[in-house]
């Protein structure tokens, strides 16, 4: 586990080192998550809202058997038919529980949805925002880039300045890079 541990923060180190010298590389997992949270807020509004219309409906159906019983009971207790005036009333009432239940589910959705409309919209402005840090950083990484250039550009002019195409720069280039390789692989196997 020693080993394990060992590569394992190694690799933590050079991934925080790497994003914090590539910032919007950072910005941009950042922004695939809250890309992510947006999806599932959106889908949990939509669910949401498709439920609600699902009990809705059985509340219209659960109500329109309701009438229905009803009517059966006053037609079997007009026709004196006490025995299935009690069964009917028996299944109304049941009708009665049921309806009460989806009625709380109902008042329970539709509290759960400007909820969740609300955690969109939040979603939604925190990754607005980071897209304009996300286009600052793009726009700083420009601005290094073509100073960069200039620098380049600078060294190219300036014969006694070193520059990679020196063949001597490149062969020491080479063996400092084999070097840190060799010495992470040494840390990477205490």
């Amino acid at each position: 586990m020693g080993l394990f541990d060992d590569v394992s923060k190694f690799l933590e180190t050079q991934i925080d080192e790497f994003l914090k010298n590539n910032p919007h590389l950072e910005l941009q997992a950042l922004d695939e998550k809250l890309a992510e949270q947006q999806r599932e807020s959106d889908r949990l509004l939509s669910d949401l809202k498709s439920r609600l219309q699902t009990v809705e409906s059985k509340i219209r159906e659960t109500g329109e058997e309701i009438k229905r019983w009803h009517i059966r009971i006053e037609k079997a207790r007009k026709a004196g038919r006490n025995d299935l005036v009690v069964l009917a009333e028996a299944h109304e009432s049941e009708l009665l529980r049921e309806g009460n239940q989806v009625w709380g589910q109902m008042e329970l959705l539709r509290d759960r949805i400007p909820q969740a409309e609300k955690l969109a919209l939040q979603v939604q402005h925190r990754r607005q925002e980071l897209q304009v840090k996300l286009e600052e950083a793009r726009s700083e990484r420009a601005t290094v880039r073509s100073s960069s250039s200039a620098t380049n550009s600078w060294l190219n002019m300036n014969p006694t300045a070193k520059t990679p195409s020196d063949p001597l720069e490149k062969k020491f280039a080479l063996w400092e890079t084999e070097e840190e390789l060799q010495q992470l692989k040494r840390n990477a196997g205490r």
